[in-house]
């Protein structure tokens, strides 16, 4: 599974990349606005670090708005995806620009009837939002697994990027289910390689190191 982290901060992005794990990067409109930045500088200067997969989002409503942003967005860099919500107008623009050679994350799922319609017009990919189901009380990993079935049953080339993650259990699961990308905060995944029993383990190491004779 790939992940990529769900920011806007170059350098929390320079961070996880230089480690080597970083896969790809989303971002949205509430991210952008926190870095102060103009939004296209930000996704441009984030592909030019060579993450290879970054994702930017359209904000106009109107399937016309989001045709023009699109196309403007895929001219930044060929790493960039263009995210689209899921709405009828973002389904007509995700089509349009699928067959322009747009690579489109369609944003904003919250049901595997939607997936299974960004699967229709050509995504890329398609974000289920868990986290956010989760909160009103529904199982968001219940439906990762909807829609990895769905895609599997119809061989549909649809990744499934799981976001809205809000712990490493949501990557776990996600990745047990077999989704093809989680994105999440920095936060999170910092927590993947954390484990009390590794510190505690690497802190005895090297006490007993202090007794080897130099």
């Amino acid at each position: 599974m790939e992940l990529f982290l769900d920011t806007a901060s170059l350098t929390e992005i320079r961070t996880m990349w230089d480690i080597g794990i970083l896969d790809g990067v989303t971002t949205n409109p509430t991210l952008v606005s926190k870095e102060g930045r103009k939004f296209e500088d930000i996704i441009r200067d984030i592909c030019a670090l060579g993450v290879p997969s970054v994702s930017a989002e359209v904000v106009a409503t109107d399937v016309n708005g989001m045709l023009a942003e699109g196309r403007r967005l895929r001219q930044i860099h060929s790493s960039v995806y263009v995210k689209c919500p899921m709405t009828p107008a973002g389904l007509t623009a995700t089509k349009i620009l699928a067959k322009e050679g747009t690579r489109v994350n369609m944003t904003l799922v919250f049901s595997a009837n939607q997936a299974l319609l960004a699967a229709k017009v050509g995504a890329a990919y398609v974000s289920p939002f868990i986290g956010r189901l989760d909160d009103q009380g529904q199982d968001g990993i219940e439906l990762v697994r909807d829609i990895v079935t769905i895609y599997r049953n119809y061989r549909v080339p649809t990744k499934v990027l799981v976001a809205s993650v809000r712990h490493p259990v949501h990557v776990l699961e996600a990745a047990k289910i077999g989704a093809d990308i989680a994105t999440m905060p920095y936060a999170v995944m910092e927590k993947l390689s954390a484990h009390p029993l590794t510190d505690i383990g690497l802190a005895r190491f090297l006490k007993d190191w202090e007794k080897v004779p130099k």
